[in-house]
This record gives C-alpha cells, sequence and structure tokens, in this order.
C-alpha cells in the first residue's frame, strides 16, 4: 500500500458505514471494521514480492532502525539537485513534496543544490529535520512544519500553506522575500532565494 497524500486508514467501532468508491480495503471483525480508503496504491501480493519493494527503498526516517548513512552515500554520488534527490524514494524513503520543501528551507539548502556538494555536517541536519517533521506529522495526523515557538499554528481545518513555512506560499514568513518554484521529480518544488541562497 502506498496512502500517498490522501490515503486514510478509518476505523469503525459501532455501525459500518455505506460503501464509498473510495473504499479499497475493508477489513471486519464483530467489534470494529477498518476501511483503506484512497490509497494511491494497493495490492495484494506473496511475501516475497512485497520484500521486493521494500529492499529498493531508501531508508525510512519513521524507523529507529533507519541508516541515514545509506541515503547520504546515495546523495553524494549524485550531482542532481538535492531536490530531486531527496524525494526519490530509492534514496529517502516517505518523504514527500510538502516535507521536502520545508526540510531544505529550513536547513537553508536550495533545492537545485546538486548531490555531491551537500556535506555531512548538512546532510545530518537535513535527516534530523525530515526525522522531526514526520514525527510531528504522523502524530498530528496533518503536515504542521511551522515552529509554534516562532509562529501561531492555526488548529482545525486549515488551507494549503497555513502551516507551513513555504510550501504553497507566495512571501517568506521570515523575510518577506517572494517564493520561487522549481520543477524537481516532476513536482513543484517551493523555496526562498534568500534564506536558500545558490
Amino acid at each position: 500500500m502506498h496512502l500517498g497524500l490522501f490515503g486514510r486508514f478509518r476505523v469503525h467501532r459501532n455501525e459500518l458505514p455505506d460503501e464509498a468508491s473510495t473504499v479499497r480495503i475493508r477489513m471486519s471483525v464483530p467489534q470494529a471494521s477498518i476501511d483503506l480508503i484512497g490509497p494511491t496504491a494497493c495490492t495484494i501480493g506473496a511475501a516475497d514480492v512485497r520484500d521486493l519493494i521494500v529492499a529498493r527503498l531508501g531508508p525510512d526516517p519513521l524507523r529507529p532502525d533507519a541508516d541515514p548513512q545509506k541515503a547520504y552515500d546515495a546523495i553524494v554520488r549524485r550531482s542532481a539537485p538535492i531536490g530531486r534527490l531527496i524525494l526519490d524514494q530509492k534514496i529517502i524513503s516517505g518523504l514527500g513534496n510538502v516535507y521536502r520543501a520545508e526540510a531544505l528551507f529550513l536547513n537553508r539548502i536550495n533545492p537545485m543544490r546538486p548531490g555531491n556538494k551537500i556535506t555531512p555536517f548538512e546532510f545530518e541536519g537535513l535527516w534530523a529535520t525530515i526525522v522531526r517533521m514526520l514525527e510531528r506529522g504522523f502524530d498530528e495526523d496533518r503536515i504542521v512544519t511551522l515552529d509554534r515557538d516562532e509562529f501561531d499554528v492555526p488548529t482545525g481545518i486549515t488551507h494549503r500553506g497555513d502551516t507551513t513555512y513555504v510550501y504553497h506560499r507566495d512571501i517568506c514568513l521570515r523575510c518577506g522575500s517572494p517564493i520561487l518554484t522549481v520543477d524537481l521529480g516532476g513536482r513543484a518544488c517551493y523555496f526562498c532565494p534568500v534564506d536558500q541562497p545558490d
């Protein structure tokens, strides 16, 4: 399964809701049901097929046994832009477009910088930021990258860009410069040209 941006598991403890067109899997026992709704991908296969797929993935920042050195080694062997490289699931597993832009911003790394120009110190900070943001997103079940000590973070339902520094913003929250975008890995990567210089 790949949940993507919109995939979710929904637990139903009492009444089972009507079938929805986005339900891909429903697992039920007498006490509850769990629906998988709207995943990007969902297939059933043998364990060895799953193992082959997982073996192709880079380290998962949410796993305590993840090896960030493996990701760094893959990055510094390439001259492609870091903004493209960290979105590659073979390099870092589970990182999406929002977290890519935000992690690079918080570490003042321009998304166009070649991977082989990233220092070990910079990558250590980038990895720590990615881990912290993904853990927070997992705990809060939403993407919030703004530091609560720096900005008021909206609660409840928010619009794109309300809880991020640069992603889907027009102006940088820190310096007031216009936010730019560059297409990397088939996705728009948001960045601040002042806070993330070349």
